[in-house]
């Protein structure tokens, strides 16, 4: 198969258009069942009725892990806020009912977010043990309801497509706590806009009933994890100083 220039590239593939179909190449030095393990998380989302792009092969291309995806073709939401950011509120509220159409599913077979965040967590090298620990022993203390969480949840994830809202990018799905989902989407628009971040919040919180204490006794943890995954744009100091915030000294 040739594939030509990359539609897109995120931090740890690059994602072709071919045939009509999207062709997801993984980044070498990944572990051997990457793409198997995402491609089962799709699938397992696919089969919980959500709308989610249909795997159709995990395949090897130039001694490279891929998965050769159904192609869904219109804009995200994303890339429409950006064209019109007045209408901000408005997509956000689509993305909620998404979510929460995602965290209303009590998965039984996908990964549990406990031994995701347990071994990002420990994977950390950049803060000292204790607060290591702390985080650690904070995430066995949390009690929670499993419900299917997406991992990576936020406007450019989601296609506008016809009438229809497809999620993809499944990579980081797990079974865990709802409020955990959130704190993360939070997470990631604060690297944006924290305005565009506590749009999403309060109007998460409006909509759930829960309270902000509730996602944000998450906080430290969701900061740790994403610590652990060395993304070149996210701002590593911000993320050692929400940890501190929460830690005790």
């Amino acid at each position: 198969m040739i594939l030509d220039n990359p539609i897109a590239r995120g931090n740890t593939a690059k994602i072709y258009l071919a045939d009509n179909k999207i062709i997801k190449v993984f980044n070498d030095l990944l572990p051997d069942n990457e793409s198997t393990k995402e491609a089962n998380k799709q699938k397992y989302a696919y089969s919980c009725g959500l709308p989610v792009p249909r795997v159709l092969d995990v395949i090897v291309i130039n001694g490279k892990q891929a998965i050769v995806m159904e192609y869904v073709k219109g804009e995200t939401l994303g890339d429409l806020f950006l064209k019109d950011k007045e209408q901000a509120e408005c997509y956000l509220n689509t993305s909620i009912n998404m979510q929460q159409k995602i965290h209303s599913i009590i998965p039984d077979s996908i990964e549990p977010m406990y031994e995701k965040l347990y071994r990002q967590i420990e994977a950390i090298t950049i803060i000292d043990e204790s607060k290591k620990n702390y985080l650690l022993n904070k995430l066995e203390s949390l009690t929670f309801e499993n419900r299917l969480c997406h991992g990576d949840f936020h406007l450019f994830n989601l296609i506008e497509t016809g009438n229809e809202l497809v999620v993809i990018d499944w990579v980081d799905a797990s079974a865990g706590d709802f409020r955990a989902d959130v704190y993360r989407t939070y997470l990631l628009y604060l690297q944006f806009s924290s305005e565009l971040a506590e749009v999403y919040l309060r109007l998460y919180c409006e909509k759930s009933g829960i309270n902000r204490t509730e996602i944000f006794q998450w906080a430290p943890i969701i900061a740790g994890a994403r610590l652990s995954e060395n993304v070149s744009s996210e701002n590593t100091k911000r993320l050692i100083e929400i940890i501190n915030k929460h830690c005790p000294m």
